[in-house]
C-alpha cells in the first residue's frame, strides 16, 4: 500500500512583482530572482501606486518584494497600505535600510521577511525559500522578537485597518471632515461616521486627533536612533 506523501506543500513561486525606483537594481534582482528561484515572470514598479495599479488589474504575482524608500511613501506606511490591497499575496522587504528595528517592525506590519539590499546571493536563496515554506526570515544575527517599541505597536495596529479604513484614516490626516471625506469615497455621511469608530477601536484610541498621531508613528524617524 503507498504512504501518503508526508512532505508539507510549498508555496508555488512563480510570477514576481518588484517595487522598487531605481531601474538597475530591479533588473540585478530579476535576474536573481530567475536564477536562484526560478521565477519565470518578473514585473517592476517604480513606485507604490504604480506597484497597487498593477495589483488592481491583475494577474496577482506569487511575491511582491517591495524597497521602502519610494517617492510616494512614507516610512513603513508603504507596506501597511500594500498589504491591504493584496492581503494574500507574501511580501519580502529588500532595502538598504538594514536596522533590526525596522526589520522586525516589518514583520509586524505584515512582510514575511526582510533582506539588506547588499546581501549575498545566497541570503536572497534562504529567503526564498523561507517564503516558499510561509515561514518569517531574517538575516542571519537579527532576531525575529525583541522588544517592541511605541512605534511598532503602532504600525502593528495600523495593519488591523481595512483597506477602505486605511484611505478615510489618510484623508483624516490631510485634515479633511466627514462630510469632505463622504464627498471624495461616494460614500454616506453615517458610513464615514462608522468606520471613524472602527478605526479609533482597532487603533486603541478615544479621539481623531489620537489616531492620526499613531498614523505619524509609522515614521521611519520614529524607529530610527537620535543623533
Amino acid at each position: 500500500m503507498t504512504q501518503p506523501d508526508a512532505t508539507p506543500s510549498l508555496r508555488p513561486l512563480q510570477r514576481a512583482l518588484i517595487v522598487d525606483d531605481h531601474p538597475l537594481f530591479c533588473d540585478a534582482l530579476s535576474m536573481t530572482l530567475k536564477v536562484v528561484a526560478g521565477f519565470q515572470t518578473v514585473e517592476t514598479a517604480g513606485s507604490l501606486e504604480e506597484a497597487t495599479a498593477r495589483l488592481d488589474r491583475g494577474p496577482q504575482p506569487d511575491l511582491v518584494l517591495l524597497d521602502l524608500n519610494l517617492p510616494d511613501v512614507d516610512g513603513l506606511d508603504g507596506l501597511v497600505r500594500l498589504r491591504l490591497v493584496v492581503p494574500q499575496v507574501p511580501v519580502l522587504v529588500v532595502s538598504s535600510l538594514a536596522d533590526p528595528r525596522i526589520m522586525r517592525a516589518a514583520l509586524r506590519a505584515g512582510a514575511m521577511g526582510f533582506v539588506p539590499k547588499n546581501a549575498h546571493r545566497d541570503t536572497y536563496r534562504a529567503a526564498l525559500e523561507a517564503v516558499r515554506a510561509e515561514r518569517p526570515f531574517l538575516p542571519d544575527g537579527v532576531q525575529t522578537e525583541g522588544s517592541s517599541s511605541a512605534s511598532e505597536e503602532a504600525i502593528a495596529r495600523l495593519g488591523l485597518l481595512t483597506r477602505q479604513q486605511a484611505r478615510i484614516l489618510q484623508l483624516i490626516c490631510e485634515g479633511k471632515l466627514n462630510k469632505q471625506i463622504a464627498y471624495e469615497l461616494a460614500i454616506a455621511e453615517t458610513t464615514v461616521k462608522a468606520h471613524v469608530t472602527a478605526i479609533m477601536r482597532k487603533l486603541g484610541v478615544l479621539s481623531r486627533t489620537q489616531a492620526v498621531l499613531i498614523a505619524k508613528e509609522a515614521s521611519f524617524a520614529a524607529l530610527l536612533p537620535e543623533g
